[in-house]
């Protein structure tokens, strides 16, 4: 069996499905076996392969820049990606939305439905692409993986995706995220200036991460005297955000960092006193399990995947009430044995997610997806054979 990764959602910043798409990939090709696996992505610039993998066979499209096919998709669903992409048994397209394709098995990951649970917190782009051709991946798909059992059954009841096709598989934890040496820490502090205490969060700056709500938190927390950090790249309808921070009242204390390196998050995790996401909705929800596997307390609310995911590992608090919120909080930071006992459970729930792990179960997710196209290739013969002797 041979099977093609579109990996397009590397390119550039690497956040969201871009990291889990490479990530995936990292994994995918030692846990292969005699299986074979290609990674494919259009390369109209000529910049190489985005990152290596063991044993992947490396394919790029370099006469048409992506965005042309990809137009033509979207309008005239044609043509097919396999002409790109080159012969497969299975393709597996990570980002929601499955491209036509002239033959071979197809699977897809969608990593949430928040366009179809919250329309108001997505990019209008966004929202008129998942809502034009979601509901045809859904159908054409052979297999659909979800990074979280809640979104599997989203998927289910918001989109009529058939159980037999619903394959949830949680994501993993980068191997880099642990807590780093003290030394490590103190370092980034002082590169970053953060003198004092901090809270933090991490994540795009986007509506769904709920952070006006967050701030309010924040400012009830008068007895906290420290900082709240946000880390994360400005996405869509972040303006508000900017707004909510300049006229807070505890503004020269919060701190908004957009251009940290990846590998300094560890370090960041690993300083914070707590780590804090009061999102609306998450398929999944990486933050809160690195903090956790960095070694910082994780304190939730249940917004979507987030209390399946995180379970016993982290606070979850079941209602937005900033109020209640800012009491838990502040108990919390002034309880050094519930901070070491939630730290322990934080650790231990945050080993369960692996890489290796999810890669072995999205290679069962292919062998079902290719099981599933033969299938059908046979009735649809059989049919053609049937109709030809009428």
């Amino acid at each position: 069996m041979k099977v093609c990764l579109d990996i397009q959602s590397t390119l550039g910043a690497r956040a969201g499905v871009g990291r889990y798409t490479q990530m995936l990939a990292e994994h995918l090709g030692p846990t292969r076996g005699p299986r074979e696996l290609a990674l494919f992505h259009f390369d109209f610039r000529g910049r190489g392969a985005p990152f290596d993998v063991e044993g992947a066979e490396l394919r790029r499209c370099r006469w048409m820049p992506g965005r042309a096919p990809q137009f033509a998709w979207k309008t005239f669903g044609w043509p097919p990606y396999d002409w790109f992409a080159g012969p497969a048994d299975v393709y597996h397209f990570p980002n929601f939305i499955r491209p036509p394709l002239a033959r071979g098995a197809s699977v897809v990951t969608i990593h949430d439905v928040a366009f179809l649970r919250y329309p108001e917190t997505i990019e209008a782009r966004n929202l008129v692409y998942l809502n034009a051709h979601i509901r045809e991946t859904v159908r054409r798909a052979n297999a659909i993986i979800t990074v979280s059992a809640f979104t599997a059954r989203e998927v289910a009841e918001l989109l009529d995706a058939p159980a037999t096709k619903l394959h949830a598989i949680p994501s993993g934890l980068d191997p880099a995220m642990h807590r780093p040496p003290a030394e490590v820490v103190r370092a980034l502090r002082k590169r970053l200036d953060l003198q004092r205490p901090y809270l933090l969060t991490v994540g795009t700056l986007e509506p769904r991460k709920n952070y006006p709500f967050l701030i309010e938190v924040f400012e009830r927390l008068s007895k906290f005297d420290g900082d709240l950090v946000i880390a994360g790249r400005r996405g869509w309808k972040y303006q508000p955000i900017l707004d909510r921070i300049a006229r807070s009242t505890r503004r020269s204390r919060i701190r908004l960092i957009e251009d940290l390196a990846e590998a300094d998050l560890p370090a960041l995790y690993g300083g914070a006193e707590l780590f804090v996401l009061p999102s609306l909705y998450e398929g999944f929800g990486f933050p809160p399990l690195e903090a956790m596997a960095c070694g910082t307390p994780a304190v939730v609310s249940p917004g979507g995947a987030l209390a399946e995911i995180c379970g016993d590992g982290a606070l979850v608090l079941d209602a937005i009430d900033a109020g209640r919120w800012a009491a838990e909080i502040g108990a919390l930071l002034s309880a050094p044995a519930m901070l070491d006992n939630l730290r322990r459970r934080g650790a231990e729930r945050a080993a369960r997610y692996t890489w290796n792990e999810t890669a072995r179960r999205t290679w069962a997710v292919y062998e079902a997806a290719l099981a599933d196209y033969r299938e059908q290739e046979g009735l649809r013969a059989k049919h053609g054979e049937a109709a030809a002797s009428l």
